[in-house]
């Protein structure tokens, strides 16, 4: 392995939330740990304090912008990568990977970087998802990404590697949470007493239609028979249109009093902790890899997830949650149906969970294989 500390670069459009966003966050609190020196480039965001503090350098440069804009940067890019004698360019999203690629090849081949790609989803295939392939390795972030890889674009398959998505233990840790965080979410959410009593079943997530919010609802009002208060936890001023959808279709069942939308939530381990059952309910695009169900699983939370996409790897069909066919709101309802009357097996399920995410998909290991990755690259150099 390369005995020297590295510069690692990481591209990406912006830092106000995400799988993408917090993968980058944790690999250059990783690097800068262990004494490399982490550089992140994106437009910006409520993450960049975060990032700062754990020892990373940000540049906000608009290289998501879907405009020319994102062009005037390639000089300072290609200025960037000599001065800094950055050993790492890693891309992880189109538009900036595009805008790096540009300045990577403007450079004489003995001082470019090595090139790295992160396949974080399902891509439409084109020319322009295309570049997500150029790396000198991709990273898939699961199994299922890396057969789409294969399927859709004509690369060697040894320039594929599959680094799992983990999450922080030491964060999404069920001892860590304290009654007085609890409490903080049932007030902030407006929870009753007698909410805190039922079962509370949760779709956490950015409110988009890929998430499934709509199966989510109409799933609950076929179990509206039984005990339970619903929550979808995810930033609503983001997609207020769909939000007003949403609202207009709860109303319609008439869920309105049993289904509440809370806003960003910056205490996702103990709102999972609050929560009986998490829901993953994308019906149509699979989720590539879906870090909900591990961080559910993390605290304890059984999960009920669509059976396609990165939940067949995550999620132990009857043993830490659920699996159920994609966009079917009766199957839905009826493993919430069977969570909901059987307590018991949630806390049966939900111990197994814990340890199952514990051994396979943590934050430790994914960086851990993400810097193996880096350091076996530039032993070509060495």
């Amino acid at each position: 392995m390369v005995a020297r500390p590295i510069t690692v670069v990481q591209m990406l459009p912006g830092l106000e939330g995400g799988g993408v966003e917090r993968g980058t966050l944790e690999t250059g609190a990783y690097l800068t740990e262990r004494g490399h020196r982490s550089i992140v480039i994106s437009g910006g965001g409520r993450l960049v304090g975060p990032l700062e503090r754990q020892g990373s350098r940000h540049l906000k440069w608009r290289v998501g912008e879907k405009t020319p804009v994102c062009l005037m940067y390639l000089p300072a890019l290609r200025r960037l990568l000599l001065r800094e004698n950055v050993d790492i360019l890693h891309l992880r999203s189109r538009l900036p990977a595009w805008v790096g690629y540009l300045a990577w090849r403007s450079l004489p081949p003995n001082r470019r970087p090595k090139l790295v790609t992160t396949f974080h989803g399902f891509y439409s295939v084109n020319a322009y998802s295309a570049i997500m392939t150029r790396g000198e390795r991709v990273i898939a972030i699961s199994e299922i990404i890396r057969t789409h890889i294969r399927e859709r674009y004509d690369i060697p398959d040894d320039r594929i590697v599959v680094i799992h998505r983990g999450m922080d233990h030491s964060y999404f840790d069920p001892e860590r949470i304290t009654d007085d965080r609890l409490a903080s979410l049932r007030s902030r959410w407006g929870l009753s007493d007698t909410d805190a009593q039922r079962p509370l079943i949760m779709l956490p997530g950015r409110i988009t239609r890929l998430k499934g919010h709509d199966v989510f609802i109409n799933s609950l009002a076929r179990i509206r028979h039984l005990d339970w208060h619903g929550i979808c936890v995810g930033d609503t001023d983001e997609n207020p249109g769909y939000v007003a959808e949403l609202t207009a279709l709860i109303s319609r069942v008439g869920l309105e009093k049993r289904i509440t939308f809370a806003r960003y939530c910056d205490d996702m381990p103990a709102a999972l902790m609050l929560a009986d059952i998490a829901v993953s309910a994308t019906s149509g695009t699979p989720e590539a890899f879906g870090r909900i169900a591990i961080e559910a699983q993390a605290m304890g939370t059984p999960v009920v997830a669509s059976a396609h996409g990165g939940s067949l790897e995550t999620l132990l069909n009857g043993k830490t949650g659920w699996l159920v066919e994609p966009g079917d709101a009766q199957a839905m309802a009826d493993a919430l149906a069977g969570a909901i009357s059987d307590a018991p097996m949630r806390e049966a399920f939900g111990r197994q969970g814990r340890e199952w995410v514990r051994e396979r998909f943590t934050v430790e290991k994914m960086c851990g294989e993400t810097l193996d990755l880096y350091q076996q690259l530039l032993q070509g150099f060495q």
